[in-house]
């Protein structure tokens, strides 16, 4: 089941997980409601945002809501287990600002998957969610979450626990090697297939496109650097420093927008929705005004030439 009635955006909760800089409980609430206030309906967090802190603020604000209203989603992989060793200090290795008293422990078997489930529900305050990926197998044994990792969450999906199953990452290798187990009903592309890279158009979307396989498009704005019309050395990529010669890259797009009288961050986040695999585009934020600006982009009028010049001058895929 991979067809939810997904809205054109969806929101990426890690942010309310600390993601970079500390947000107080207000604030997080604040940002989830500015979400809902926009017509947002779908809610994406996972255990390893602020090492569960995402998923409790999630479930805060989704209490306030209709339960038939809402679809939520979590992931699973990784077990959060105490960390005496980590007294005094912040998760910074892993850019949460969040202290560090938990651990992440990976776990792809069955009864792990069973227990990170369960105790995702027990943060969120939820007797279910609609949706659960399985997070970053390539990050510790890519065989290993193929082979029992993603049986482990279709038989789940079977006893009626979740109603749809799929994998979150940002590898392509590991996404075609998912999409080929021929279990999911969704794939979480992070990174790979936007507006200045297309490393999914090759193998992974067409082998989606032919299974039914709906893709839930994430990190559309590359970690950032297609998330501002003002490029520079100073704009991130994949959580570090830009390479010059993508910057470059995106500089000539951002040009060709300009053109067209088109913001870069808008361009961004529609290039992907013209694509019928791709259900919704989920996209994080940290203040009310950072998502009433993505709901406000993701509305504006492009025009298809400007989509027919980029692939004329070879800066995206038809």
């Amino acid at each position: 089941m991979s067809d939810f009635g997904f809205g054109a955006l969806s929101y990426g909760a890690a942010n309310v997980g600390n993601l970079y800089r500390s947000l107080t409980d207000d604030q997080a609430q604040t940002v989830l409601e500015t979400a809902w206030q926009t017509g947002i309906r779908y809610f994406d967090t996972a255990p390893h945002y602020g090492l569960g802190l995402s998923e409790r603020r999630v479930g805060h604000f989704l209490a306030t809501k209709p339960r038939d209203e809402f679809i939520v989603s979590t992931k699973v992989g990784r077990l959060l287990r105490p960390n005496p060793e980590g007294h005094g200090r912040l998760d910074a290795a892993n850019d949460f600002a969040v202290p560090a008293d938990l651990k992440r422990v990976w776990d792809f078997s069955a009864d792990g998957i069973r227990r990170s489930l369960d105790e995702s529900l027990a943060r969120l305050g939820l007797d279910s969610v609609d949706i659960l990926y399985l997070h970053d197998p390539e990050k510790y044994d890519l065989t290993l979450g193929i082979s029992a990792g993603i049986p482990a969450l279709a038989a789940l999906r079977d006893e009626g626990l979740v109603s749809a199953i799929g994998v979150g990452s940002m590898c392509v290798a590991a996404l075609l090697e998912s999409v080929r187990s021929d279990a999911l009903d969704l794939l979480m592309v992070a990174g790979r297939f936007t507006l200045v890279e297309q490393p999914a158009l090759a193998e992974v979307i067409p082998e989606c496109r032919r299974k039914g396989i709906g893709v839930v498009n994430a990190s559309v704005f590359n970690s950032g650097l297609l998330a501002s019309n003002n490029l520079g050395t100073h704009s991130r990529y994949e959580y570090g420093e830009v390479p010059l010669e993508l910057l470059a890259r995106t500089k000539e797009i951002a040009g060709v927008c300009a053109q067209y009288d088109v913001e870069l961050p808008a361009a961004a986040l529609q290039y992907t929705l013209r694509e019928p695999a791709v259900r919704t585009v989920v996209v994080g934020g940290s203040t009310p005004e950072q998502i009433r600006q993505n709901a406000e982009r993701m509305t504006v009028g492009i025009p298809d030439d400007m989509w027919r010049t980029l692939v004329a001058k070879g800066l995206i895929a038809e």
